[in-house]
C-alpha cells in the first residue's frame, strides 16, 4: 500500500462569522522548525459557525480521498 500524504484541514475565519475550511499538504521544503503546507482544496462559500466549516471539510477529505485516506 501507497504511503499517506500529509495532509491538514483547517479553518479560517475572514470576515466576521464567515468560516472557511482549508485543506492543506506538507511540502517537503524544509524550514527550519517549521512544516510548511500548501492549500489543496478549500470552501467556496463560507459556513455560519467555525463547526460547521470543520465537518464540512471533513466531509470534503472523506470524498477526495475515501476511506482508506489519502495515498500517493
Amino acid at each position: 500500500m501507497s504511503p499517506l500524504r500529509n495532509i491538514a484541514l483547517t479553518v479560517h475565519e475572514l470576515e466576521d462569522g464567515e468560516f472557511y475550511w482549508v485543506l492543506m499538504e506538507a511540502t517537503d521544503y524544509a524550514m527550519e522548525e517549521a512544516l510548511p503546507y500548501l492549500p489543496v482544496e478549500s470552501s467556496a462559500d463560507p459556513y455560519t459557525t467555525y463547526a460547521n466549516a470543520l465537518v464540512a471539510g471533513l466531509a470534503a477529505m472523506r470524498r477526495m480521498f475515501g476511506t482508506d485516506g489519502p495515498r500517493d
